[in-house]
């Protein structure tokens, strides 16, 4: 992923190796990563039990929020593919009945929301 890119918010592939190694303390046992994005200093991350976002707060960095998602708990999702002239392409995702998104992520062109698409359908159809 680009510097520049990142300073414009978009999230970039990270390779499930390196995630799982990283935030091994986070997963159950039988629980592994499916694919994951990291953003400036947050990342998301897929596994075959629940979505995680990783939220690295303050400016020191020190704080940081776990966001687990139980994929059940998803009732809808949308992806805006990135076109001709977009940098991006962006991932909505729906938490129970709520009428907003609770989870907005912009990816760059690298990544293939494709893929992203797949996973959140593997385990939320």
């Amino acid at each position: 992923m680009g510097f520049f890119s990142s300073l414009l918010g978009n999230a970039g592939a990270v390779s499930p190796e390196d995630l799982s190694e990283k935030y091994s303390q986070l997963l159950i046992d039988n629980e592994q990563i499916d694919i994951g994005f990291k953003l400036i200093r947050d990342t998301l991350i897929f596994t075959n039990k629940r979505l995680i976002l990783v939220n690295v707060q303050g400016l020191t960095g020190k704080k940081t929020e776990y966001l687990s998602v139980a994929y059940k708990s998803i009732s809808r999702f949308s992806i805006e593919s990135a076109g001709t002239f977009d940098l991006d392409a962006e991932l909505k995702i729906w938490i129970s009945s709520e009428n907003e998104p609770s989870i907005i992520q912009t990816f760059n062109k690298k990544v293939n929301v494709y893929d992203v698409q797949k996973v959140l359908a593997k385990y939320t159809l």
